[in-house]
């Protein structure tokens, strides 16, 4: 079976000083965004489902020379991840395989961490699989909350999280895996019905879990691996992280 992602990049990038689209903000020399589609290649993906909206021509145009497995997506308005994904529902109906879902913001994610992913997914026979990072300082990241038997039940967004929950250091990393199926199967019941009023995609595993479905995790993400960038400062981190790659080393 075939393994589809797709890559959430509609996203302006307001805080950044520049009217160009964020994922086409360059890493030493290259698209954020090409980083994010070598790591699904390099993970067995065999198409790109890529979501676009702000300045989604210019995106489109960037890759022309290099789209040949790519369906490109619009999304306008954006309204939340899970919509990012609600508006891929007639291409995922083609789906069979696993779905990877993952931010275009995030160019140091690795194949490896993609594939360790999938391999988790399969063996577990999830419905749902995430990726997760322990951070010391969690911020704002979701929150991966578990049951007594350290069964993953969800995760909640930090502005809906309470005081406990945000004591959590286990966070959710915006790189899942999902049943295709089982995915179609609760896009159409996704809520805005939140602190921001967006459709959260986080949303669709509590919705899983309520039904029955498996859910499960890895800690696939170094502290690294999850920067997304947003700002010009967030973008000269990163681009010092992956000259330190490329030259051969490696930071922690």
């Amino acid at each position: 079976m075939e393994t589809t992602a797709i890559i959430l990049a509609a996203g302006k990038g307001t805080r950044m000083s520049s009217d160009e689209p964020k994922v086409l903000h360059e890493i030493c020399g290259r698209p954020m965004l090409a980083y994010v589609m070598d790591a699904c290649r390099g993970a067995g993906a065999a198409r790109l489902l890529v979501v676009v909206g702000y300045r989604a021509e210019r995106v489109q145009q960037a890759f022309a020379d290099r789209n040949h497995d790519v369906s490109w997506v619009i999304q306008e308005p954006q309204l939340g991840t899970g919509h990012a994904v609600m508006v891929c529902k007639d291409r995922l109906s083609e789906a069979e395989g696993p779905v990877l879902v993952l931010a275009g913001d995030g160019p140091l994610v690795r194949a490896e961490a993609l594939g360790e992913l999938l391999d988790t997914h399969t063996r577990e026979g999830a419905a749902c699989t995430l990726a997760t990072s322990i951070l010391p300082d969690p911020g704002r990241y979701g929150r991966v909350v578990r049951d007594d038997s350290g069964e993953v039940v969800g995760v909640v967004e930090y502005l809906d999280a309470d005081e406990d929950q945000r004591r959590i250091n286990e966070v959710n990393v915006s790189l899942y895996c999902f049943d295709a199926a089982a995915l179609l199967d609760v896009l159409d019941r996704l809520s805005n019905d939140n602190a921001k009023g967006e459709y959260y995609l986080t949303d669709a595993l509590a919705m899983l879990r309520e039904d029955g479905r498996k859910l499960a995790a890895v800690p696939a993400a170094r502290p690294e691996d999850v920067l997304s960038v947003n700002t010009d400062e967030e973008l000269r981190r990163v681009e010092s992280i992956m000259k330190t790659r490329e030259s051969g080393g490696r930071q922690s």
